[in-house]
């Protein structure tokens, strides 16, 4: 998909090997194919606003960042809370097309699926263009 995909953690790059032989391989065969960074001191976290201070870890979080360095999403969960990644995928290939295009993904948005295309005829007629529907499938 042409994204780069990091980890990053408040445990130690031994934790990570760990992790990664002993849980990770036997959940996805070869373990997670990205590096996997560690961030003790929480710095990293800190920047993000996903360091717990009392707790000194970070919370589960994404960003998307597109190739300029600006986070276009976030998602921070708190741990008993686990992501989908099918939506990461989701939302990646809509940034992405909005990128290339410039047009407009509405809510749900698939590749394949219509687009809205940003201009002052469409102010107060979205209505007549877009249906929920139309992103279901």
């Amino acid at each position: 998909m042409g994204v780069e995909v990091l980890s990053v953690s408040t445990d130690s790059r031994f934790s990570h090997k760990i992790w990664q032989s002993e849980e990770l391989s036997k959940m996805t065969p070869g373990g997670v194919p990205y590096p996997m960074l560690s961030d003790a001191g929480g710095a990293i976290g800190k920047v993000y606003g996903v360091y717990d201070e009392a707790a000194g870890v970070d919370f589960g979080g994404r960003f998307l960042i597109d190739p300029d360095g600006v986070i276009q999403a976030m998602e921070i969960l708190t741990p008993p809370v686990g992501r989908h990644v099918a939506e990461l995928i989701r939302q990646i290939k809509a940034f992405q097309h909005v990128r290339a295009t410039r047009e407009a993904t509405p809510s749900g948005w698939k590749p394949g699926k219509p687009t809205l295309k940003p201009s002052p005829d469409l102010l107060g007629m979205v209505w007549q263009c877009w249906k929920p529907e139309m992103a279901d499938d």
